[in-house]
């Protein structure tokens, strides 16, 4: 039997966190040591590394939501520097030593294996049809220790959801950058401040916006409309349905367990990152 909707998503804002560790300060400062420039080149080196040395082009595509141009500032030249290989190594141990020091004493709690298992067991068992970056992660081999276990289990689900949101995406028409826009409005943003775009050409912004505008779902203050906020929920659903395979490997007493196992972790490393 399908797990409720509400329970998927409740994984959503649970894996969030503990997979978004990766892009803290000591995988960074792991990267930098490698020879990269800045974050970004630590970034796309550490997400991309599963898919391999695609080429910019590919890995824009993967990715769907970056500005034209932005990948390739970074792939492929951070191959100059390191190898996949070597990224993924660096990022799975930044990673975990980065979780670790987040959520302190957890860390060692007797019950993490266990949650780190059941993690695991949903990250593993997903169909890979149609999820580039979720399919390069399956290749990867399952860390042994608990905690890297954890962060690799919850990267898995994170990008598994996130291959699905593209896809939502894609067929509601919203392009990379229009999906920032939209999310920045629904966080009561505007977009010219909203961290992921804010940097983009001011003329660029707006003709994404005008075009927003133009087909009914932003008004012309710049704000949703209801069309607007009704697309956007119904993209944040379809991702919902489209994550819910991954846990269809565990019973409904184990979905509750791992959700109950996962609060007070992805508790501690959100407050950690505040």
């Amino acid at each position: 039997m399908p797990h409720p909707q509400a329970r998927i998503h409740r994984m959503y804002e649970l894996v969030e966190p503990i997979a978004t560790v990766t892009f803290s300060e000591v995988p960074n400062e792991a990267f930098l040591a490698l020879g990269m420039r800045n974050y970004w080149d630590g970034y796309f080196a550490g997400r991309a590394a599963p898919l391999g040395l695609a080429p910019a082009e590919v890995v824009h595509a993967v990715f769907y939501n970056f500005a034209d141009g932005e990948v390739a500032r970074h792939i492929p030249w951070v191959w100059g520097e390191t190898t996949p290989q070597e990224a993924i190594a660096v990022r799975e141990r930044g990673s975990a030593a980065a979780l670790r020091q987040m959520i302190g004493e957890l860390a060692d709690a007797p019950g993490l294996v266990r949650v780190a298992d059941l993690a695991t067991r949903a990250a593993i068992s997903a169909p890979t049809e149609g999820r580039a970056l979720y399919a390069g992660l399956r290749a990867l081999q399952v860390p042994t220790e608990p905690v890297a276990r954890l962060w690799h289990a919850a990267t898995l689900l994170r990008e598994h959801r996130g291959d699905g949101h593209n896809a939502a995406l894609l067929a509601h028409g919203i392009g990379g950058t229009e999906a920032h826009v939209l999310l920045a409005l629904s966080l009561g943003m505007r977009p010219e401040k909203f961290g992921r775009i804010h940097h983009l050409p001011e003329a660029q912004l707006a003709a994404v916006i005008d075009g927003l505008r133009g087909r009914g779902l932003v008004d012309a203050a710049g704000a949703f409309t209801d069309a607007g906020r009704e697309t956007k929920e119904r993209i944040e659903a379809l991702t919902d349905e489209l994550a819910a395979p991954a846990y269809d490997a565990l019973s409904a007493d184990q979905l509750d367990e791992l959700i109950a196992g996962l609060e007070p972790i992805a508790a501690a490393a959100q407050a950690a990152n505040e």
